[in-house]
């Protein structure tokens, strides 16, 4: 099989713990892309904090952001897909969390807001390299064009609220975790599976000829849907038992393991 295009994880995927693409698997998607794939990344953060690690990684291409609610273009900013958490479901959501006490985090344009400013949301921003906006009168946000909300919290906890909300806000949504203590909230379109598919269509290929790679739940809509899915060696389990291959951890280069065996059939 010659694969055309390559979505990539980035958090514990393409990035090691340092937070940083290795020289080695800098050298590997360079090799990919001169072999002819499409190379892109697929997470959940925000475009612009994405922007900047795939500017560093020389990818000039469309990138999946937002797990999947945002498709844009890295060269001239054109937006190729967008999904927005319906209105509806945005006041709901945010009422019930202000209600409960709950941290909640909104993107408008790009920006990340929050109610008032406390040790989740300043983790969470160097965690993402992320600028804040601190909203008061957040209430006022909720029906503004968001393509996720957050919830930051204790994972059990977490897990114990993603049925709740599932029934709170109706099936026009899709709830997932990106990390253990981040409950997100998107489109029902808003998947990296979905935007993996569109990506695929806009560039003629099918989704046989695609590989996906990553390590966490919200990954495994696109290894499901890429003819190729790949749990990284540091993946959760349950993604590893649906992965169609498990590569090395994300601090041993499993990255460039999958594009030498699989692109460039070292």
């Amino acid at each position: 099989m010659t694969y055309k295009l390559i979505a990539i994880d980035i958090d514990d995927t393409l990035i090691n713990d340092d937070k940083q693409v290795t020289p080695a698997t800098q050298v590997a998607l360079e090799q990919a892309v001169e072999a002819g794939a499409v190379v892109t990344l697929a997470t959940g953060r925000a475009y612009a904090s994405a922007k900047q690690l795939a500017a560093q990684t020389g990818l000039n291409v469309p990138i999946i952001t937002y797990q999947g609610a945002l498709v844009k273009n890295l060269i001239d900013g054109k937006v190729l897909l967008e999904r927005h958490v319906p209105v509806e479901a945005a006041l709901k959501l945010g009422k019930y969390c202000l209600e409960n006490g709950l941290h909640l985090q909104t993107y408008i344009d790009d920006k990340l807001y929050a109610r008032e400013e406390n040790e989740k949301l300043t983790a969470y921003s160097q965690l993402n390299n992320t600028r804040y906006y601190i909203e008061p009168d957040f209430e006022k946000l909720f029906s503004q064009p968001t393509p996720k909300m957050l919830i930051i919290d204790d994972p059990a906890f977490l897990d114990e609220l993603a049925p709740k909300l599932h029934e709170l806000l109706g099936d026009g949504v899709h709830i997932t975790k990106s990390k253990p203590h981040f409950l997100e909230i998107m489109h029902k379109e808003g998947t990296k599976g979905h935007a993996l598919a569109f990506l695929a269509d806009y560039f003629g290929c099918t989704l046989e000829e695609t590989i996906a790679i990553g390590d966490s739940w919200n990954d495994h809509e696109m290894l499901e849907a890429a003819g190729l899915g790949v749990a990284m060696g540091n993946a959760i389990e349950p993604l590893k038992a649906i992965a169609d291959f498990i590569t090395l951890s994300n601090n041993d280069d499993g990255v460039k393991v999958v594009i030498d065996k699989f692109v460039l059939g070292k």
